[in-house]
């Protein structure tokens, strides 16, 4: 693992500059001097939806190529992931759950090694909700824990603000006050 942090950060909005996005991306200005960014949006990157091949054959998975090698070879480059995903009816965007669907096939592909390689690494999310009651958002967090621990990866937590419309998140000042330590934890 990289002694130097190395984030990645996985755009999962179906809009560019949204109020996830825009949280995040205040958040990332805090992180540490030489800690690396990575900025991926999972809409430029589509993956096409995952196939269960589990009980077919040998149950493995062939070697991810296209989107799926870039976001693979990206994912395992990173120490700390960060998975910001609008709230879409209560949990992720469908770009974030086709990439997250894709790590069973990673998980299972030879060679690749995914579940060991992932151990230790600490995972993150960051999501803007249009509502004000953030137990909305409970399912969205419940996946991204139960995701780390299934991964054995460390979990960061989720960092939620409020927003409908474009820009609404400048205006949440409690999120964005949160947002300056968010990565310290």
């Amino acid at each position: 693992m990289h002694t130097q942090r190395s984030f990645l950060f996985l755009l999962g909005s179906a809009r560019a500059d949204g109020n996830t996005e825009l949280l995040a991306r205040h958040a990332a200005e805090q992180l540490p001097t030489g800690a690396e960014q990575r900025w991926l949006r999972l809409a430029e990157l589509p993956l096409p939806d995952f196939e269960d091949l589990r009980h077919e054959g040998d149950g493995s998975y062939p070697a991810p190529t296209g989107h799926a090698e870039v976001l693979l070879d990206a994912t395992l480059g990173a120490t700390d992931l960060v998975i910001a995903s609008p709230l879409y009816w209560y949990s992720v965007s469908t770009a974030t759950k086709r990439y997250l669907d894709h790590w069973s096939g990673w998980m299972r592909a030879p060679g690749v090694d995914f579940k060991p390689r992932m151990a230790g690494r600490k995972l993150w999310g960051v999501t803007a909700l249009a509502g004000r009651d953030v137990a909305d958002a409970d399912a969205l967090v419940g996946t991204l824990r139960k995701t780390a621990n299934y991964l054995q990866m460390e979990w960061g937590g989720v960092l939620t603000g409020h927003g409908t419309r474009p820009g609404d998140i400048r205006n949440d000042t409690a999120a964005l006050s949160r947002a300056k330590g968010f990565f310290a934890g």
